[in-house]
């Protein structure tokens, strides 16, 4: 049973873990990720994501509190000057585990990387590209088409090109292509009527 097991021992003394997760944590703050066993990770998250959240307020007060725990002069700098100014707006979650497909080849131990969020750049980018390409509803044209089918006298056959006028052309050339064929079937079928 796992009884109050609030965190992972690491299979370390307190002071051992202590050592060995802030000098993650300075890492994790100079190069923006690090490899590492998922283990390590996931304490090193619950670890260095509260000092994040400190260094949004750059007070001499949290810069002690941070200093206290990582000891490292060049990650305190970059915390509070770089990595401060990219998460100001994030409300949490500063950090990504992203799991390797290959395990450690001495014991087997899964591996990872673990990041911060805002320096990876090309998820950033494909992130943007999707946010900035415009989703259109072809459905919004089968609800036209249908409306106009109702509101046609019932001897009167509606022609199936103004279905696809109304829907938005992602081709030109296939729509007008497109178009031609429904027109010939609609004369196919007002001749048939008529006969």
């Amino acid at each position: 049973m796992r009884h109050g097991k609030t965190i992972n021992h690491l299979g370390r003394t307190a002071a051992h873990r202590n050592a060995m997760l802030s000098n993650m944590a300075s890492s994790l703050i100079l190069h923006k990720r690090i490899s590492t066993t998922v283990a390590k990770a996931k304490a090193l998250r619950k670890f260095v994501e509260p000092l994040l959240t400190k260094s949004k307020n750059d007070t001499t007060h949290s810069r002690r509190l941070v200093f206290s725990t990582l000891q490292n002069k060049e990650s305190i700098k970059e915390l509070f000057g770089n990595v401060a100014a990219k998460i100001a707006n994030r409300p949490g979650g500063y950090t990504r585990i992203l799991k390797l497909s290959e395990n450690r080849l001495g014991d087997n131990a899964e591996m990872c990387i673990i990041e911060l969020v805002d320096y990876n750049e090309t998820m950033l980018e494909a992130k943007t590209a999707s946010e900035a390409k415009a989703t259109t509803r072809r459905s919004r044209g089968r609800k036209k088409a249908s409306a106009t089918t109702e509101a046609a006298p019932a001897g009167e056959a509606v022609a199936p090109a103004a279905v696809v006028e109304t829907s938005a052309p992602e081709d030109t050339a296939t729509t007008t292509l497109h178009n031609e064929e429904t027109r010939d079937e609609a004369k196919a079928a007002d001749e048939e009527a008529a006969s």
